[in-house]
């Protein structure tokens, strides 16, 4: 489905929006904040990661602190805040498109 790629890529650009975040954090974020209903594998949220760096969406900078190991940070680009603010207008259209037609059902 349309929407499930480009939801996720939703879900990610949101999250780094507000401050660079790693892979796993990112992924611990979405199963809190969904109360568990949206889970991402590292199988596929790296290759998503990697693919929305590729495009010019994040910028990613590996950063070493002392006895942790090394991560990839990601932040949002221009271009990225102006893809995120594309699809947020598209899925709340989206979102009130399926409202409208489940109220006149249910009415």
């Amino acid at each position: 489905m349309e929407w499930k790629r480009g939801s996720a890529e939703l879900l990610i650009l949101s999250l780094v929006e507000a401050r660079p975040r790693h892979g796993y954090e990112i992924s611990k974020l979405i199963e809190q904040r969904s109360g568990g209903t949206i889970r991402f594998h590292v199988a596929s949220l790296y290759p998503m990661l990697y693919r929305l760096e590729r495009r010019g969406w994040l910028q990613g900078r590996w950063v070493e602190k002392s006895g942790q190991r090394r991560r990839r940070y990601y932040r949002v680009t221009r271009q990225g805040r102006q893809v995120l603010a594309s699809q947020l207008r598209g899925w709340r259209q989206f979102v009130a498109g399926i409202d409208r037609i489940t109220e006149a059902e249910n009415a």
